[in-house]
C-alpha cells in the first residue's frame, strides 16, 4: 500500500516516518487533553478565571508539543507546516489567556471555538495526506472532525451555561485525547525497529 502512495503524493513516506518516529508526542498530546478534560469534570464549580488558566495551560502545552513534532520532522520531505501552524495557534491561544485573564466568557468561548476549528481542519488535512500510508488514519480524521464539530457547536451556542460549557469542553478533550492516543499507539506499532 505504501508503495502505491509514492506515485500519488509528493511526500508519501516522509510524513508517515515523522509521525511514526514521534508517536510519543501524539501520546503526550492525548494525555494532556484527557488530563484537561478530567480536571474540567473534577472541578464542576470551576470559576471562569480558573477555566481560563486551565485552558491556557492546555493550549500552550498542545502548541509546544505540535511545534516539537514539526521540529523533529525538519529536514525531511514531510510537510510539517500544518504542525507549525497548529503549534503556533495553540501557543498564541494559550498566551492570550494568560495575558488577558479577565477575558469574558463569550471571548473565551470564541477563542476555544476558533482554535478547535483550525486545529481540526489542519488535522484533517494531515490525515488526508496520510490516508494511503497507514491503516487507521481514521483516528486522525475523526479527531479532526470532532474538533471542527466542537468549534462549530460552541459558535452556534456561545451562551451555554458555565457548567454546561465546562462539561462540554471536558467531554470533548477526553474524546479527543483518546483518539490521539489511539493514533499514537497505532503509529508506534508500525514504527520500524530502526526508527
Amino acid at each position: 500500500m505504501a508503495g502505491h502512495a509514492g506515485a500519488l503524493t509528493p511526500f508519501p513516506v516522509a510524513l508517515h516516518e515523522v509521525l511514526s518516529r514521534n508517536w510519543w508526542l501524539l501520546l503526550l498530546r492525548g494525555f494532556a487533553a484527557i488530563g484537561f478534560g478530567v480536571l474540567a469534570f473534577l472541578w464542576p464549580g470551576l470559576t471562569l478565571l480558573a477555566l481560563v488558566f486551565l485552558y491556557g495551560a492546555y493550549a500552550l502545552l498542545d502548541g509546544i508539543l505540535s511545534l516539537a513534532a514539526a521540529i523533529k520532522g525538519r529536514g525531511t520531505a514531510a510537510p510539517t507546516g500544518w504542525l507549525v501552524f497548529v503549534g503556533l495557534l495553540g501557543i498564541g491561544a494559550g498566551l492570550a489567556t494568560f495575558f488577558w485573564p479577565a477575558i469574558t466568557a463569550f471571548v473565551l468561548v470564541m477563542l476555544i471555538a476558533v482554535w478547535s476549528i483550525f486545529q481540526g481542519a489542519f488535522t484533517i488535512v494531515g490525515a488526508v495526506r496520510l490516508r494511503r500510508e497507514i491503516e487507521g488514519e481514521w483516528w486522525l480524521i475523526l479527531s479532526g472532525l470532532l474538533s471542527v464539530a466542537f468549534g462549530v457547536l460552541l459558535m452556534v451556542h456561545p451562551g451555554a451555561g458555565a457548567l454546561a460549557l465546562i462539561w462540554i469542553i471536558g467531554a470533548y478533550e477526553i474524546v479527543f485525547g483518546v483518539l490521539q492516543i489511539g493514533l499514537a499507539l497505532r503509529l508506534h506499532r508500525r514504527t520500524p525497529a530502526t526508527a
